[in-house]
């Protein structure tokens, strides 16, 4: 997995929470940096494409990995 500066655990958080909290952790970011987002909600793979679609932050990354879901997502600058 790339590198990345700060990460959030929302496992066990169903939908809007995990973008709730990622949308938050980003506002505390300086741009350019890069979040790692674990989810468990299926839902969220679909939500954070959305998501860096409608803010202009990259999604860099998403993946499954042993039920968990893995997102990269740097913040515009």
């Amino acid at each position: 997995m790339a590198d990345f500066d700060e990460e959030l655990d929302a496992s066990g958080l169903n939908c809007p929470l995990p973008i709730l909290r990622a949308k938050k952790a980003l506002g505390k970011m300086e741009g350019g940096k890069v979040l790692h987002i674990i989810a468990t909600d299926p839902g969220s793979v679909k939500d954070f494409e959305s998501f860096s679609n409608q803010t202009g932050n990259e999604l860099l990354e998403s993946k499954e990995e042993g039920g968990k879901f893995h997102f990269l997502i740097k913040k515009k600058t």
